[in-house]
């Protein structure tokens, strides 16, 4: 059996951050910057407070099954409520999103790929 891979997207908005948190989150936005966002294990947070207060942890997992991709989505959002909650920002409207990458269509220069390989 072949591992799949998930891309999990936990989506949600800070809601009554103090203006402490607040600053906090500001002061730390550049590593948290939409446009260095990446799917990693661990998670990766990413945010423009300045914009609109909604942020989304994008996490990597795998599985054998189909299956596993509800457990990597609950994972995800697990995760997500612990960091949220460790740092006492408060959320609201979480809700995740998961891929399965074996599942994804390919892409134009995917499918040219895989078209020289088999033929």
């Amino acid at each position: 059996m072949s591992t799949r891979t998930f891309r999990v997207m936990v989506r949600g908005v800070f809601d009554g951050l103090s203006a402490d948190q607040r600053a906090e989150l500001l002061a730390r936005a550049a590593e948290h910057d939409i446009l260095s966002a990446s799917f990693t294990p661990e998670g990766h947070l990413s945010y423009d407070l300045a914009a609109r207060p909604a942020f989304t942890f994008r996490f990597l997992d795998s599985g054998e099954a189909e299956e596993d991709i509800l457990t990597a989505t609950e994972h995800a959002e697990e995760t997500a409520r612990a960091w949220l909650t460790e740092r006492g920002y408060g959320y609201k409207n979480l809700r995740a999103q998961a891929e399965d990458l074996s599942q994804a269509p390919l892409g134009k220069r995917q499918r040219r790929e895989a078209a020289r390989k088999n033929g």
